[in-house]
Protein backbone atom coordinates (compact mmCIF):
# COMPACT_ATOMS: atom_id res chain seq x y z
CA UNK A 1 0.00 0.00 0.00
CA UNK A 2 0.98 3.52 -0.58
CA UNK A 3 -0.04 5.41 2.57
CA UNK A 4 0.62 4.58 6.56
CA UNK A 5 1.04 1.78 8.71
CA UNK A 6 0.11 2.33 12.22
CA UNK A 7 1.44 -0.28 15.21
CA UNK A 8 0.30 0.69 17.65
CA UNK A 9 -2.85 0.10 20.86
CA UNK A 10 -6.45 -1.08 20.28
CA UNK A 11 -8.78 -1.23 23.02
CA UNK A 12 -12.35 -0.58 24.48
CA UNK A 13 -13.27 2.82 25.75
CA UNK A 14 -15.27 3.62 28.75
CA UNK A 15 -15.51 7.40 29.11
CA UNK A 16 -17.47 8.78 32.62
CA UNK A 17 -18.46 11.97 32.30
CA UNK A 18 -19.63 13.77 35.66
CA UNK A 19 -22.88 16.08 35.29
CA UNK A 20 -21.44 18.19 38.12
CA UNK A 21 -18.69 19.27 39.36
CA UNK A 22 -16.52 16.33 40.52
CA UNK A 23 -16.28 15.47 44.30
CA UNK A 24 -13.36 13.51 45.40
CA UNK A 25 -13.60 9.90 47.08
CA UNK A 26 -17.82 9.57 46.27
CA UNK A 27 -19.94 8.73 43.59
CA UNK A 28 -20.91 11.12 41.12
CA UNK A 29 -23.52 11.43 38.80
CA UNK A 30 -23.44 11.13 35.39
CA UNK A 31 -23.21 9.11 32.18
CA UNK A 32 -20.56 6.63 30.47
CA UNK A 33 -20.30 5.83 26.73
CA UNK A 34 -18.52 2.40 25.60
CA UNK A 35 -16.56 2.92 22.33
CA UNK A 36 -13.25 1.47 20.22
CA UNK A 37 -10.45 3.20 21.31
CA UNK A 38 -6.87 2.87 21.31
CA UNK A 39 -3.94 5.75 20.25
CA UNK A 40 -2.64 3.10 17.01
CA UNK A 41 -6.73 2.60 16.38
CA UNK A 42 -7.71 6.18 16.51
CA UNK A 43 -4.73 7.64 14.32
CA UNK A 44 -6.05 4.89 11.80
CA UNK A 45 -9.26 5.68 11.92
CA UNK A 46 -8.67 9.17 11.74
CA UNK A 47 -6.76 9.00 8.53
CA UNK A 48 -9.08 6.50 6.55
CA UNK A 49 -12.31 9.35 6.98
CA UNK A 50 -9.49 11.96 5.92
CA UNK A 51 -9.02 9.78 2.92
CA UNK A 52 -5.06 8.43 3.54
CA UNK A 53 -4.71 4.70 2.70
CA UNK A 54 -3.78 2.90 6.51
CA UNK A 55 -3.05 -0.56 7.54
CA UNK A 56 -3.26 -1.31 11.28
CA UNK A 57 -0.82 -3.75 13.13
CA UNK A 58 -1.43 -4.23 16.66
CA UNK A 59 -3.19 -7.07 18.88
CA UNK A 60 -6.86 -7.62 20.79
CA UNK A 61 -8.52 -10.45 22.75
CA UNK A 62 -9.86 -13.17 21.62
CA UNK A 63 -13.15 -12.52 23.07
CA UNK A 64 -16.47 -10.24 21.71
CA UNK A 65 -14.95 -6.99 22.63
CA UNK A 66 -12.03 -7.28 20.43
CA UNK A 67 -14.41 -9.09 17.84
CA UNK A 68 -16.30 -5.72 17.36
CA UNK A 69 -13.79 -3.11 17.48
CA UNK A 70 -11.86 -4.98 15.01
CA UNK A 71 -15.28 -4.53 13.10
CA UNK A 72 -15.84 -1.58 13.73
CA UNK A 73 -12.56 0.10 12.42
CA UNK A 74 -12.29 -1.83 9.46
CA UNK A 75 -16.11 -0.99 8.31
CA UNK A 76 -13.85 2.58 8.67
CA UNK A 77 -12.00 1.78 5.99
CA UNK A 78 -8.71 0.52 7.81
CA UNK A 79 -6.91 -2.61 6.86
CA UNK A 80 -6.87 -4.59 10.34
CA UNK A 81 -5.32 -7.52 8.58
CA UNK A 82 -2.51 -7.17 10.68
CA UNK A 83 -4.49 -7.44 14.28
CA UNK A 84 -3.65 -10.29 15.64
CA UNK A 85 -5.63 -11.90 18.27
CA UNK A 86 -3.80 -12.75 21.85
CA UNK A 87 -5.96 -15.22 23.55
CA UNK A 88 -4.53 -15.02 27.03
CA UNK A 89 -5.30 -11.39 27.46
CA UNK A 90 -8.40 -9.60 27.08
CA UNK A 91 -8.78 -6.56 24.67
CA UNK A 92 -7.50 -3.67 25.94
CA UNK A 93 -9.23 -1.04 27.67
CA UNK A 94 -9.13 2.58 28.79
CA UNK A 95 -11.58 3.72 31.36
CA UNK A 96 -11.43 7.70 31.42
CA UNK A 97 -13.36 10.12 34.15
CA UNK A 98 -14.25 13.50 32.74
CA UNK A 99 -15.53 16.28 34.36
CA UNK A 100 -18.70 18.38 33.99
CA UNK A 101 -16.42 20.91 31.30
CA UNK A 102 -15.31 17.71 29.32
CA UNK A 103 -11.57 17.88 30.31
CA UNK A 104 -10.15 14.80 31.63
CA UNK A 105 -9.48 14.05 35.65
CA UNK A 106 -8.51 10.76 35.38
CA UNK A 107 -7.46 7.45 32.98
CA UNK A 108 -6.82 4.07 33.46
CA UNK A 109 -5.44 1.68 30.55
CA UNK A 110 -5.13 -1.98 30.56
CA UNK A 111 -2.98 -2.59 27.19
CA UNK A 112 -1.78 -6.45 27.89
CA UNK A 113 -2.92 -7.77 25.01
CA UNK A 114 -1.06 -5.02 22.94
CA UNK A 115 1.97 -5.36 25.06
CA UNK A 116 2.06 -9.11 24.33
CA UNK A 117 3.00 -8.04 20.66
CA UNK A 118 6.59 -9.28 20.65
CA UNK A 119 9.47 -8.10 17.41
CA UNK A 120 9.22 -11.61 15.79
CA UNK A 121 5.33 -10.75 15.42
CA UNK A 122 5.79 -8.36 12.79
CA UNK A 123 7.54 -9.59 9.64
CA UNK A 124 9.94 -7.35 7.50
CA UNK A 125 7.40 -7.23 5.07
CA UNK A 126 4.84 -4.76 6.84
CA UNK A 127 6.16 -1.45 5.78
CA UNK A 128 6.87 -2.71 1.72
CA UNK A 129 5.01 0.53 -0.22
CA UNK A 130 4.20 2.67 2.95
CA UNK A 131 5.04 6.13 2.91
CA UNK A 132 4.93 6.84 6.32
CA UNK A 133 5.16 5.07 9.44
CA UNK A 134 3.60 5.96 12.94
CA UNK A 135 4.22 3.87 16.72
CA UNK A 136 3.17 4.80 19.32
CA UNK A 137 4.35 4.47 23.42
CA UNK A 138 2.10 1.19 23.92
CA UNK A 139 4.28 -0.83 22.34
CA UNK A 140 6.95 -2.78 24.55
CA UNK A 141 10.80 -1.02 23.62
CA UNK A 142 11.94 -4.21 21.98
CA UNK A 143 8.55 -3.66 19.40
CA UNK A 144 9.40 -0.29 19.05
CA UNK A 145 13.01 -1.07 18.51
CA UNK A 146 11.80 -3.73 15.90
CA UNK A 147 9.77 -1.30 13.99
CA UNK A 148 12.36 1.29 13.73
CA UNK A 149 14.97 -0.74 12.47
CA UNK A 150 12.27 -2.08 9.84
CA UNK A 151 11.82 1.80 8.96
CA UNK A 152 15.23 2.01 8.33
CA UNK A 153 16.17 -0.54 6.16
CA UNK A 154 12.94 0.93 4.07
CA UNK A 155 13.95 4.47 4.70
CA UNK A 156 10.37 4.90 5.82
CA UNK A 157 10.28 8.05 8.04
CA UNK A 158 8.96 6.98 11.72
CA UNK A 159 6.67 9.27 13.34
CA UNK A 160 6.46 7.91 17.39
CA UNK A 161 4.04 9.64 19.94
CA UNK A 162 4.91 8.57 23.66
CA UNK A 163 1.79 8.36 24.83
CA UNK A 164 2.30 8.93 29.04
CA UNK A 165 5.04 9.71 31.01
CA UNK A 166 6.10 6.30 31.89
CA UNK A 167 6.24 4.90 28.29
CA UNK A 168 8.02 7.96 27.34
CA UNK A 169 10.80 7.20 29.91
CA UNK A 170 11.15 3.40 28.34
CA UNK A 171 10.59 5.06 24.71
CA UNK A 172 13.98 7.43 25.64
CA UNK A 173 17.13 5.12 24.58
CA UNK A 174 14.95 4.33 20.78
CA UNK A 175 15.17 7.60 19.40
CA UNK A 176 17.61 8.67 17.04
CA UNK A 177 17.83 9.13 13.30
CA UNK A 178 15.15 6.52 12.16
CA UNK A 179 12.57 8.77 14.36
CA UNK A 180 11.40 11.31 11.80
CA UNK A 181 9.78 13.25 14.54
CA UNK A 182 8.00 12.63 17.63
CA UNK A 183 5.46 14.19 19.47
CA UNK A 184 5.42 14.40 23.82
CA UNK A 185 3.53 17.15 25.89
CA UNK A 186 6.04 18.68 28.29
CA UNK A 187 5.74 16.29 31.05
CA UNK A 188 6.70 13.07 28.29
CA UNK A 189 9.72 15.45 26.92
CA UNK A 190 11.18 15.57 29.97
CA UNK A 191 10.84 12.28 30.33
CA UNK A 192 12.23 11.63 27.20
CA UNK A 193 15.52 13.55 27.74
CA UNK A 194 15.99 14.24 31.58
CA UNK A 195 15.23 17.91 31.32
CA UNK A 196 12.45 18.52 34.11
CA UNK A 197 13.54 22.35 35.28
CA UNK A 198 11.35 25.03 34.26
CA UNK A 199 12.54 26.93 31.60
CA UNK A 200 14.50 23.84 30.10
CA UNK A 201 12.10 22.89 26.87
CA UNK A 202 13.98 24.51 24.37
CA UNK A 203 17.30 22.08 25.61
CA UNK A 204 15.09 19.25 25.75
CA UNK A 205 14.28 19.70 22.27
CA UNK A 206 18.01 20.40 21.37
CA UNK A 207 18.58 17.14 23.02
CA UNK A 208 16.14 15.19 20.51
CA UNK A 209 17.95 17.08 17.92
CA UNK A 210 21.33 16.00 18.78
CA UNK A 211 20.13 12.08 18.68
CA UNK A 212 18.95 12.85 15.58
CA UNK A 213 15.16 13.41 15.72
CA UNK A 214 14.28 15.72 12.91
CA UNK A 215 10.62 17.12 13.98
CA UNK A 216 9.87 17.57 17.50
CA UNK A 217 5.91 18.43 18.11
CA UNK A 218 5.60 19.94 22.03
CA UNK A 219 1.81 19.57 22.68
CA UNK A 220 1.26 22.26 25.07
CA UNK A 221 -2.37 22.16 25.82
CA UNK A 222 -4.29 25.28 26.16
CA UNK A 223 -1.23 26.90 24.94
CA UNK A 224 -1.33 25.04 21.55
CA UNK A 225 1.94 23.24 20.52
CA UNK A 226 5.60 24.25 19.78
CA UNK A 227 6.94 22.85 16.20
CA UNK A 228 10.81 22.75 16.48
CA UNK A 229 12.89 21.55 13.08
CA UNK A 230 15.64 21.97 10.13
CA UNK A 231 13.46 25.35 9.16
CA UNK A 232 13.29 26.31 12.52
CA UNK A 233 10.68 26.87 15.70
CA UNK A 234 6.87 27.68 15.25
CA UNK A 235 4.87 28.04 17.57
CA UNK A 236 1.04 27.32 16.95
CA UNK A 237 -1.97 28.79 18.65
CA UNK A 238 -5.27 26.05 19.22
CA UNK A 239 -8.22 26.35 17.54
CA UNK A 240 -10.73 28.30 19.60
CA UNK A 241 -13.61 25.79 20.14
CA UNK A 242 -16.61 24.57 22.71
CA UNK A 243 -15.05 21.72 24.48
CA UNK A 244 -17.53 18.90 24.50
CA UNK A 245 -14.93 16.06 25.24
CA UNK A 246 -11.07 16.24 24.81
CA UNK A 247 -10.66 12.46 24.24
CA UNK A 248 -9.24 11.33 20.72
CA UNK A 249 -7.81 15.65 20.24
CA UNK A 250 -4.54 14.53 20.08
CA UNK A 251 -5.00 11.06 18.33
CA UNK A 252 -6.82 13.29 15.62
CA UNK A 253 -4.13 15.79 15.74
CA UNK A 254 -1.63 13.54 14.93
CA UNK A 255 -3.46 11.87 12.12
CA UNK A 256 -4.27 14.63 10.55
CA UNK A 257 -0.46 16.23 10.80
CA UNK A 258 0.63 13.19 8.66
CA UNK A 259 -2.32 13.17 6.70
CA UNK A 260 -0.73 16.87 5.12
CA UNK A 261 2.98 15.66 5.74
CA UNK A 262 1.92 12.84 3.04
CA UNK A 263 -0.19 15.39 0.64
CA UNK A 264 3.05 17.46 0.53
CA UNK A 265 2.80 20.11 3.54
CA UNK A 266 5.31 21.72 5.06
CA UNK A 267 5.74 20.54 8.97
CA UNK A 268 4.24 23.96 9.95
CA UNK A 269 1.54 23.34 7.66
CA UNK A 270 0.75 20.34 8.83
CA UNK A 271 0.64 21.00 12.31
CA UNK A 272 -1.76 24.35 11.83
CA UNK A 273 -4.06 21.20 10.63
CA UNK A 274 -3.75 19.15 13.07
CA UNK A 275 -5.04 21.47 15.01
CA UNK A 276 -8.09 22.24 13.30
CA UNK A 277 -8.83 18.28 12.91
CA UNK A 278 -8.06 18.24 17.19
CA UNK A 279 -10.48 21.27 17.72
CA UNK A 280 -13.20 19.77 15.45
CA UNK A 281 -12.64 16.35 17.52
CA UNK A 282 -12.61 18.57 20.75
CA UNK A 283 -16.18 19.99 19.45
CA UNK A 284 -17.56 16.58 19.47
CA UNK A 285 -19.14 13.95 21.74
CA UNK A 286 -17.04 11.00 20.12
CA UNK A 287 -13.34 9.69 20.01
CA UNK A 288 -13.09 9.78 16.36
CA UNK A 289 -15.34 11.81 14.89
CA UNK A 290 -17.50 9.81 12.19
CA UNK A 291 -18.10 12.96 9.85
CA UNK A 292 -14.05 13.89 9.74
CA UNK A 293 -12.88 14.53 6.26
CA UNK A 294 -10.30 16.49 4.80
CA UNK A 295 -12.41 19.23 3.19
CA UNK A 296 -14.31 19.78 7.03
CA UNK A 297 -10.74 20.00 8.25
CA UNK A 298 -10.09 22.61 5.90
CA UNK A 299 -13.20 24.56 6.89
CA UNK A 300 -11.30 25.62 10.20
CA UNK A 301 -8.08 27.19 8.44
Amino acid sequence: MSGVVVVGGVNVDLKARSTDPLVDGTSNPGHTVLSPGGVGRNVAENLARLGTPVALWSAVGDDPLGDEVLATTAAAGVDVAGVRRAPAHPTGSYTAVLDSSGELAVAVSDMAAVEAIRPDDLPATMLDGASLVVLDGNLLPDTVARVLELAGDAAVPAVVEPVSVAKAARLAPLLGPAVHAVTPNLDELAALTGHVAPGTTDQAVARLHEAGVALVWVRLGREGSLLSGPDGTTRLRPVPVEVVDVTGAGDAMLAAFAHALLGGAAPAEAAAYGHAAAALTIASEHTVRPDLTDDLVRSLL
